[in-house]
């Protein structure tokens, strides 16, 4: 068990973290279980090891299941919520943490086509099973939220275009949510140690994270992040409705 959220603090809370077979997203489930929450565990096609997540929550006490789901397919994403609906009834809580767009032989309009259309089609898949007091969390890093006013690396800039351009477009929807009593916050991170972003990014420019590393001071490890991500579920929203961990001095100044 962890101290990142009080026991049973989520307790009777449905929420379904896309992405979360390993990483952010498994380690943001894993603390929401450990309130109480019941989880989905959300995979593109790795279901050996979401079922691997889903076994770790059991085995501490907690309650998931995995489905899995293409988010870039709304026939796929459909039948998720549909299961979703029968098996729970509905939603408490949606994480949406699942982003790439450096991996190979995925088409070049990939990045744009899981971080921002798909990330508007979940929410449009998820808002009939979310109720009023439920809550939306988008995940992203400091080099896409501010990637407007602040140049990143060549090798990411398509990354964090994309990533900008899905937080954009479900902030439009911010009024829409409200209205429907839904709540919507962003948490916005710096590049991650040990993440699969961070990895391949590695492997194009090497250095670039240790580079990184120094200009923040510290970089947040994949566990780190994750529990900010958890307590961003159920603590007050800042007023801009964003979220932002770590030092941010290297993109807003001293």
């Amino acid at each position: 068990m962890n101290n990142v959220l009080p026991p049973d603090s989520l307790r009777g809370v449905r929420a379904l973290v896309t992405g979360s077979s390993r990483g952010i997203g498994a380690d943001t489930a894993g603390y929401l279980a450990d309130a109480g929450a019941k989880v989905v565990i959300n995979y593109r096609n790795k279901e050996a090891r979401a079922l691997k997540v889903v076994a770790g929550i059991e085995e501490r006490g907690g309650e998931a299941i995995a489905v899995g789901a293409d988010l870039t397919d709304p026939s796929s994403v459909a039948a998720m919520f549909a299961e979703v609906r029968e098996r729970w009834g509905g939603l408490d809580l949606l994480v949406l943490n699942a982003s790439g767009g450096m991996e190979s032989g995925l088409g070049e309009d990939y990045a744009m086509r899981l971080n921002r259309d798909a990330q508007v089609s979940v929410l449009d898949a998820a808002l009939p099973l979310l109720g009023a007091g439920s809550r939306v969390v988008f995940v992203t890093s400091h080099q896409a939220h501010f990637i407007e006013t602040v140049p990143t690396m060549p090798e990411y800039e398509a990354v964090a275009r994309s990533k900008r351009a899905g937080e954009d477009a479900l902030r439009s929807r911010i009024p829409e949510l409200q209205a429907a009593g839904v709540s919507f916050v962003v948490v916005s991170g710096d590049m991650i140690e040990g993440t699969i972003t961070a990895t391949l990014l590695e492997r194009v420019n090497p250095g670039a994270i240790e580079s990184r590393r120094e200009a923040a001071g510290k970089l947040y490890n994949v566990a780190e992040f994750a529990a900010e991500v958890a307590r961003a579920a159920v603590e007050e929203i800042p007023e801009d409705n964003t979220r932002l961990v770590g030092d941010v001095s290297s993109f807003v100044g001293d």
